[in-house]
C-alpha cells in the first residue's frame, strides 16, 4: 500500500503492508510519478517484501532519503537487492581498434574459424579411429535410422533426377552426333559421364540438400536447447554419440545413391535411344564395350568420400550453431553451401588424381 504526504515541504512516499509483485505492479506508476527531486521513501511499516517490491523501492532514485523496514525479513531483502545493484558495474566501452588492426581483424576471425574446423576434424578422426577398434561403442541403431532417412527415402528423388538427366544428356548429345552420323556412340558418352562424374556428383548434391541440412538443423536444435551440453555433463562424447552415426550413414549410403542415379540415367538414355530408332541390344553392346568396371568403381569411391565430407560438414555446422532464434536456419544454410562447395573442390581433386593415375 502506498500513501503520499509531505514533511517540512518534502514529499514522503509511505509504503506499508505486504509489498509483493501484485502490490508493486499496482503502485509502480504512482510511486514513480511522485519520485521527483528531493523526497523520502518511508518503508518502515512494510511487513513482507519480495524481489518485485525491492526492485520498486530501489528504482525510485538515488537522491531519496531512505527509511528501511523495521521488520527484519523485508529489510534484509531490500539490503541484499541494493547491494547487488551496487556491485554491478557497467562494462567499459571498447576502445576502437587502430586502422591497421581493423584491416587484420577479419583475417584473424577467419583464422579462428579455420582453427575451430581443424579441431573438430581432429576430434572426429580420433573418435572414428577409437570406435573402429571398439565397434560396439557405435550406436548402430542410429546408423540404421539415418540410413533409412538419408538413403531409402531419397530413392524416389534420385530415380526421378537420374531418368531426367539421362534423357537430357541423350537429347543434347544427339544434336551434334547426328551431324557426323555418330548417334550410336551416345550410350558410351552418357554411360561413362554418369558412372565417372555426373552420377556421384548429382547424388551428392541431393544428399547435401536433404541430409546435410537435416543434420545441421537437428544438431543445431539440440545445441540451442542445451542438449549437447547435457550430453557432455553426463560424461559422454557428443562426437561419438551424435556425429559418428550420421557420418558413417552418409558414407555408406552415398555409393548406393550414386549407383541408383547412374542406372536410372542409363535407363533414361535408353528411352531416348529407342525413340531415335536404336534397339536396347545396340545400347547394351555399346555400354558393355566401352563402360568398364573401373569407371563404376572409381565413381563409387568418389561417392563414398563425398558422403564423408557431407556428413562431416552437416554435423559441424549443427554443433557450431549459435544460441539465437536464427541459429538453426543459419546452420542449415551453412551446411548446404559448405557441402556443395566441398563437393566441387573434392571433385576437382579427384579429376586431377585420376588423370595422373591414367584412370
Amino acid at each position: 500500500m502506498l500513501e503520499t504526504d509531505t514533511e517540512n515541504g518534502v514529499p514522503v512516499l509511505r509504503f506499508s503492508g505486504r509489498l509483493d509483485a501484485a502490490a508493486a505492479a499496482a503502485t509502480w506508476q504512482a510511486a514513480h510519478r511522485a519520485a521527483h527531486g528531493r523526497f523520502v521513501v518511508d518503508a518502515r511499516r512494510v511487513e513482507a517484501m519480495d524481489s518485485a517490491g525491492a526492485a520498486l523501492l530501489a528504482g525510485l532514485g538515488e537522491g531519496a532519503e531512505w527509511r528501511e523496514p523495521e521488520a527484519e525479513a523485508p529489510r534484509l531483502v531490500l539490503r541484499r537487492f541494493r547491494t547487488g545493484l551496487e556491485r554491478v558495474t557497467p562494462p567499459a566501452p571498447r576502445k576502437p581498434l587502430p586502422w591497421l588492426a581493423q584491416i587484420g581483424a577479419p583475417f584473424v576471425a577467419r583464422a579462428g574459424g579455420l582453427r575451430e574446423r581443424m579441431r573438430f576434424l581432429g576430434e572426429t578422426v580420433l573418435a572414428g579411429s577409437t570406435t573402429a577398434l571398439r565397434p560396439w561403442r557405435l550406436r548402430w541403431r542410429e546408423v540404421v535410422r539415418h540410413l533409412d532417412e538419408a538413403g531409402t527415402r531419397a530413392f524416389p528423388l534420385c530415380i526421378l533426377l537420374g531418368v531426367l538427366i539421362g534423357v537430357i544428356l541423350a537429347f543434347q548429345s544427339s544434336i551434334p552426333m547426328r551431324q557426323f552420323g555418330a548417334e550410336i556412340f551416345i550410350p558410351q558418352l552418357v554411360g561413362i559421364s554418369l558412372a565417372r562424374e555426373l552420377g556421384p556428383l548429382l547424388a551428392s548434391i541431393v544428399l547435401a540438400g536433404r541430409t546435410a541440412s537435416a543434420y545441421a538443423a537437428e544438431l543445431g536444435t539440440m545445441k540451442v536447447n542445451e542438449e549437447v551440453d547435457a550430453i557432455r555433463t553426463m560424461g559422454l562424447d557428443p562426437v561419438v554419440w551424435l556425429v559418428l552415426p550420421r557420418v558413417v550413414a552418409a558414407a555408406m549410403v552415398m555409393p548406393v545413391l550414386a549407383l541408383v542415379m547412374t542406372v536410372t540415367g542409363i535407363v533414361g538414355m535408353g528411352i531416348v535411344m529407342a525413340t531415335l530408332g536404336y534397339p536396347p541390344v545396340a545400347v547394351a553392346i555399346q555400354l558393355k564395350q566401352w563402360l568398364s568396371l573401373g569407371d563404376v568403381v572409381g565413381g563409387l569411391s568418389k561417392a563414398a568420400v563425398f558422403g564423408l565430407a557431407i556428413g562431416y560438414i552437416g554435423c559441424r555446422s549443427g554443433l557450431s550453431a549459435g544460441r539465437g532464434p536464427r541459429a538453426v536456419g543459419d546452420a542449415a544454410t551453412m551446411a548446404v553451401v559448405g557441402g556443395i562447395v566441398s563437393l566441387v573442390v573434392l571433385d576437382g581433386v579427384f579429376a586431377v588424381l585420376f588423370f595422373r593415375l591414367g584412370w
